[in-house]
């Protein structure tokens, strides 16, 4: 088992380790989530370190890929004895990640990206909304906004999408609601005309898709040469943002619905200087953005810096036990506070709908609690 104790003289370096989809299907998210680890580990650096420690980055490549991700887990853990773990975007890729960072490791492991909720473990930290911050507050803002009463489903195979699927159909039908219609693909499936032809056929007005990279492109083409959003209907991906509206034709998501704690018309002005710093250091295509993790690995990294000050070691119960009550004053979109016990974050939510090729934010949400449930106490060793 590795040993977790502070690495021997303080003057060595704190090993800050990242895992990010650089290559494959994911790798203009990964791409950024890297440029945004840069940023945050070369801003703290310039002030100091952390107990005037330099802060070393050891990042590498998930390529998309759940064994790859697993590899540099237990590369980051095993080899460079990092002090702490981030990244992951893909629910079954924080599950790869998992095993030989926490399970195996015992290394803090904080995951960035929105998700399905449920993880509980004393070693991880999730940064990123949950369905209680997404699905719960846009479900009945949509349905009286746009009057949609019957939702069709289609969901990539893996976790995430199983489990906002169940909370989706409560909340749905909470509100007077059905589901019409729900079925799963493999995550590298790309035919999607007979699905689309299904969901014409069952009357759908709404749309709530979780599939994901590659196949969400071409069912997106699917349903927009269908003519259901020309006839009324109504598309929603909730995880989608500005590096996702970037990979697929505007007019193939014009008007599709999403529900992030960021957006770049987020106009505060702590978001606006941050996307300024991020756009000035890394111009190009990969975006700095909510539903690719970058808002949740920022958060992640001026969390555990302000419980590292606050604990005054490395000692990782201590992080920890910092950690718990860990807030920021400003992020992207806003403030965010990790709610003690429940290893998740409360923080501000926005609905935002696609316009030309950018989002608008049409609701500010304001402050959500994730509503998770509390992490178990770790067992106490003699």
């Amino acid at each position: 088992m590795t040993d977790r104790t502070p690495h021997a003289g303080d003057d060595e370096a704190i090993k800050v380790g990242v895992i990010a989809d650089q290559t494959g299907p994911l790798s203009f998210v990964g791409a950024a989530n890297a440029n945004v680890a840069r940023m945050v580990i070369g801003d703290l650096n310039a002030r100091g370190g952390l107990l005037g420690r330099h802060l070393e980055l050891h990042l590498e490549d998930g390529a998309t890929d759940d064994a790859v991700a697993a590899a540099a887990a237990t590369k980051l853990v095993q080899e460079h004895q990092v002090d702490v773990l981030l990244g992951g975007i893909y629910s079954s890729t924080r599950q790869a990640i998992k095993g030989p960072a926490v399970v195996e490791g015992k290394t803090l492991y904080i995951y960035p990206e929105q998700y399905e909720g449920q993880e509980s473990d004393p070693l991880i930290f999730c940064t990123g909304p949950v369905p209680a911050q997404q699905v719960d507050p846009f479900i009945p803002w949509m349905m009286r906004e746009t009057g949609a009463r019957k939702f069709y489903l289609p969901a990539a195979d893996y976790i995430w999408p199983h489990v906002m699927n169940e909370r989706i159909r409560e909340v749905v039908t909470a509100n007077g609601g059905s589901i019409v219609g729900e079925e799963y693909f493999p995550l590298d499936h790309m035919d999607y005309g007979e699905t689309v032809q299904r969901i014409i056929a069952s009357g759908a007005d709404a749309v709530f898709n979780t599939i994901v990279p590659p196949g969400v492109t071409p069912f997106l083409q699917e349903l927009h040469d269908s003519g259901f959003r020309a006839r009324g209907g109504h598309l929603v991906c909730t995880y989608f943002d500005e590096n996702f509206l970037n990979m697929v034709p505007s007019e193939h998501v014009e008007g599709l619905y999403s529900c992030l704690d960021y957006y770049q018309a987020v106009a505060d002005p702590f978001s606006v200087k941050l996307l300024e710093q991020y756009d000035a250091l890394y111009p190009g295509d990969a975006e700095f953005t909510g539903g690719s993790g970058c808002s949740g690995l920022y958060r992640g990294l001026r969390l555990w810096a302000a419980a590292v000050t606050e604990a005054g070691s490395l000692r990782q119960e201590d992080v920890i036990a910092a950690l718990d009550h860990a807030e920021i004053d400003a992020g992207p979109g806003g403030p965010a506070a990790v709610v003690p016990g429940q290893h998740h974050l409360r923080m501000n939510m926005y609905i935002a709908r696609a316009r030309d090729g950018r989002f608008e934010i049409v609701e500010q949400l304001g402050t959500i609690d994730p509503q998770e449930r509390l992490v178990e106490a770790p067992a106490v060793t003699g």
